[in-house]
């Protein structure tokens, strides 16, 4: 693992991914991958920058809310990851680096499609911490269809938009009575929201709007002072690429990236971690990207 204590080329901090697409299975298990992310388990260091905080990261068994699960830990935060039935093994994986940082751990099965195990989610955080200091909203789902809107069914179509976009609404009405001034609410866009691919037609879509209630929301809950951002990532490296996308778009992914490779878990942990602690405090209705140098514009 890159010791990210020193400065390095970017370009080549990281090795391309090997992967064979066949050994993945959805929604991509870390363990059956080749090319295992980092998501930051020899590298990062916490620094009491969330200290005591009651934290809920929706798909925090692996890639994205793996790391940041982890980074909020060892920055001194409680954490409740939710996953699906089939991503438990993962996400005793999480737990278990939140537990070994010393921090309280919690793992909720849900199916963010379905409002009510929404709510559930909330309910349960609710029970474990007595408070939600910051929800991550991040659990996504994609399908890469090379034949784009004459190849998307209704099925796809409606399980990307309840995954990414309904369930983002439902927790965070859901969260809002037990959010205090100086929470926070975090989103995870993408790239795709400003440079859509024609083979994710309708996540990019989803993304979009994920920005647009982002921004909405943040103007809604000023007056309570809570603050609401997102990260958009560029191509990064987690089991849902293998696991979705056809094995020549696995071997050139994150090539497109002016940086020429994808991204890693660990390397956008540290903008969740900001937008969540109160260094960001006079940051709200923003989209911070990570994209390996692609504008968000």
């Amino acid at each position: 693992m890159p010791d990210q204590t020193t400065r390095q080329d970017p370009r080549r901090q990281y090795p391309g991914p090997v992967e064979s697409a066949d050994d993945v299975e959805h929604p991509g298990p870390t363990r059956q991958m080749d090319s295992e992310p980092d998501h930051g388990e020899h590298t990062y260091r916490g620094s009491g920058r969330l200290t005591d905080a009651a934290t809920v990261i929706t798909g925090g068994d692996s890639g994205i809310g793996r790391a940041v699960a982890l980074a909020f830990a060892r920055e001194g935060a409680d954490v409740l990851i939710t996953c699906l039935p089939k991503e438990r093994e993962d996400a005793e994986t999480t737990i278990g680096l939140v537990r070994e940082a010393g921090r309280r751990g919690e793992i909720e099965v849900a199916d963010l499609t379905d409002e009510a195990a929404c709510a559930r989610v909330i309910d349960a955080a609710v029970a474990a911490f007595g408070r939600i200091d910051v929800l991550v909203s991040n659990a996504a789902y994609q399908m890469s269809q090379d034949g784009g809107l004459a190849e998307i069914d209704s099925a796809q179509f409606d399980r990307v938009l309840k995954t990414n976009v309904y369930a983002m609404f439902w927790l965070c009405k859901a969260a809002l009575p037990h959010l205090s001034p100086g929470a926070s609410i975090i989103t995870s866009s993408s790239i795709q929201a400003y440079q859509p691919s024609p083979h994710l037609l309708d996540y990019a879509a989803s993304k979009a709007a994920i920005v647009n209630f982002t921004k909405g929301l943040a103007l809604n809950l000023i007056d309570r002072g809570v603050r609401v951002n997102s990260v958009a990532p560029g191509p990064v490296w987690t089991p849902l690429i293998p696991a979705t996308m056809p094995p020549d778009k696995v071997e050139s992914f994150g090539a497109q990236a002016p940086l020429g490779r994808p991204a890693q878990p660990a390397e956008l942990a540290p903008a969740y971690v900001f937008l969540a602690s109160q260094e960001s405090s006079y940051t709200t209705g923003e989209v911070v990207g990570v994209t390996g140098g692609s504008p968000i514009s």
